[in-house]
């Protein structure tokens, strides 16, 4: 696809999607195509995520927010949570209540939530195909946090997490964090580094640098 820098492309069925240095200067690379299990493994691939279903928008921001894989910092507080052992943690238990979760439960200053139905449904069927996966964070038979996102060889995504009662998401991803790192996963995307990410050790990289990453690390066995 031949195009100028900077312009949104417009992806056609069966198009391929641009290249993520083509994007314009807030991340967005091109709008349309649709969020079948192919697409959304090529998207992820080319270092491109969705952040809608209608109409569907393909991002890549530069810089990228990523968490290096065992290096996720614990606060004093959350030593705590982890030392009464209070919260039961599973893993891919009940990706699709884990992602409802993410996109109906309230969160401080955000009014509304990317994730429609239409990502839920996409992300189910990634789900199915063995490529998105969940961390639960139960408290007596009760789902009170967790964390999703998706796996490609030695490659994590972050997509979303919540938490009902407190630190179950910082749990979750403090075990999704240790899971990655004994499995031998090379990098953990969180996309866009937020205050609550920065406390955890997000830090931004420069998208040709999380682009050479993500090649080397998606072209090797699937670690999950």
């Amino acid at each position: 696809m031949s195009r100028t820098p900077g312009a949104v492309a417009c992806v056609a069925p069966g198009q391929r999607l641009p290249d993520a240095r083509d994007a314009r200067g807030d991340g967005l690379v091109a709008v349309g195509g649709d969020l079948s299990v192919g697409r959304l493994l090529e998207a992820y691939r080319g270092g491109l995520f969705p952040w809608s279903a209608d109409p569907v928008t393909w991002w890549s921001p530069d810089p990228r927010g990523i968490l290096e894989v065992g290096g996720l910092h614990v606060s004093r507080s959350l030593a705590r949570t982890l030392r009464r052992g209070v919260y039961r943690v599973g893993f891919d238990g009940d990706f699709e209540a884990v992602i409802r979760a993410c996109a109906t439960e309230p969160r401080r200053g955000v009014r509304s939530t990317w994730i429609s139905e239409g990502l839920v449904a996409a992300y189910l069927d990634l789900a199915r195909a063995g490529h998105a996966h969940s961390v639960e964070c139960w408290q007596d038979g009760r789902l009170v946090g967790g964390v999703y996102g998706v796996a490609i060889g030695a490659f994590f995504a972050g997509e979303s997490m919540f938490h009902r009662a407190d630190d179950a998401s910082k749990v979750a991803l403090h075990a999704l964090d240790r899971h990655l790192a004994a499995r031998g996963f090379r990098l953990f995307d969180c996309q866009m580094v937020t205050p609550v990410t920065r406390a955890l050790g997000a830090v931004e990289i420069p998208r040709d640098d999380y682009l050479a990453r993500l090649e080397h690390a998606v072209g090797l066995p699937d670690r999950w």
